[in-house]
């Protein structure tokens, strides 16, 4: 082998070692950044940050549907597939707060029985001293003893008024409360009922949005010939190998060297585990995963509940500085916080990607960032 050759295998090495470690031991963070992904046909990329990286030479453009050029069609699958991301976050949303109000109007209702069952045992009790009242004369059994001549009886009888007269006054009391209670519940269903509504109004909105991205990205895919599918993905490697690159040429992660929790490590062992298993839109496993559905149930195997979607997990989750962050944090990507993302050290993160790929690791920067949450704050 000459020495061309041996460098090319020796940097190939490095790539592969590299992957290795971060696959087999993802909870231990590394001062080193991970390497701008490899692209294909390009053997000699850089294996540390910073490091001149050798392009490989561009392939022949191979025309696309609609006279388009293949990266502009990468570039018009991508943003469908960008938008059916974002719809998929309103989705999960959605399901989760109509959950969430479902669950409430059955706690409602439990209290309204339970409600119309203490006002039928404050009225029966009213209706028996009602009707003892009655079998007495009118009179109670303390207003009796209170007209007495005797000065005793006269007393105990005052007193027995008393204690009958609070009761009474305690039973109407509770008696309306109870009411004033089954009033409020009545209400507050009333507008859960319509919280719910909308919530399944927008749950069809967005699955009608996801599905039509996901259509027309999946038509203008299924134009391209076996050849152009082949470039499309080795396009998609290439855009991402560029975004790392000028990602880690910034110094982005000269001071990221943060170990991993033990509830980080395995978050990212759950996460990795998943590799190359298939991106579903609202999928939570385990054969697939969409990419909150991932992120969550990564840190729920880690004992730790998180919101479902990227975009609570950024509303809701500690927001730290890029160079603080550590294996198992969360990145969400794009203005919208669209796509989300779990760093697993050595500047590599774990995600779905999109439907059509697999569970898979890239770059931190193969994506524009938005913020790192963290988890386990």
């Amino acid at each position: 082998m000459g020495s061309v050759g041996r460098r090319r295998g020796a940097s190939s090495l490095v790539l592969l070692c590299a992957m290795a470690v971060a696959l087999t031991a993802p909870g231990l963070a590394t001062g080193t950044a991970y390497a701008a992904p490899a692209v294909p046909g390009n053997p000699t990329a850089p294996a540390t940050p910073g490091a001149p990286a050798t392009p490989a030479a561009p392939a022949a453009p191979l025309p696309g549907p609609g006279g388009k050029s293949l990266e502009q069609v990468r570039k018009d699958i991508e943003e469908l597939y960008r938008q059916a991301g974002s719809a998929t976050d309103a989705f999960n949303l959605a399901e989760a707060e109509t959950k969430a109000q479902s669950d409430k109007i059955v706690e409602i209702a439990n209290l309204i029985v339970a409600g119309k069952e203490r006002i039928a045992t404050l009225k029966s009790r009213a209706g028996a001293a009602a009707r003892a009242q009655y079998r007495a004369g009118g009179l109670p059994p303390g207003a009796r003893l209170a007209l007495s001549d005797d000065p005793n009886q006269f007393l105990d009888g005052a007193d027995r008024l008393r204690q009958g007269e609070k009761a009474a006054s305690d039973l109407l009391s509770e008696l309306d409360r109870t009411q004033t209670d089954l009033q409020r519940y009545a209400e507050e269903a009333s507008e859960r009922w319509q919280k719910l509504e909308a919530n399944r109004v927008k749950q069809e909105e967005s699955k009608k949005q996801i599905e039509e991205k996901i259509k027309a990205a999946e038509e203008l895919e299924s134009k391209l010939e076996a050849e152009e599918k082949a470039r499309l993905i080795q396009l998609e490697q290439e855009a991402q190998y560029r975004a790392q690159t000028a990602w880690l040429s910034t110094g982005a992660m000269k001071d990221v060297n943060g170990k991993a929790t033990d509830a980080g490590k395995h978050a990212v062992q759950f996460a990795t585990a998943q590799i190359g298993k298939p991106y579903k839109w609202g999928a939570v496993g385990p054969d697939s995963f969409d990419c909150s559905g991932l992120t969550s149930q990564a840190w729920r195997a880690a004992g730790r509940g998180i919101p479902r979607t990227s975009q609570e997990q950024l509303r809701l989750l500690p927001k730290i500085a890029l160079k603080d962050m550590r294996p198992g944090d969360l990145i969400i990507y794009f203005d919208d916080a669209s796509h989300v993302g779990m760093y697993v050290g050595d500047g590599a993160m774990v995600h779905a990607p999109r439907p059509g790929r697999n569970v898979t690791m890239a770059g931190v920067g193969s994506m524009p960032i938005k913020a790192v949450v963290r988890p386990d704050a």
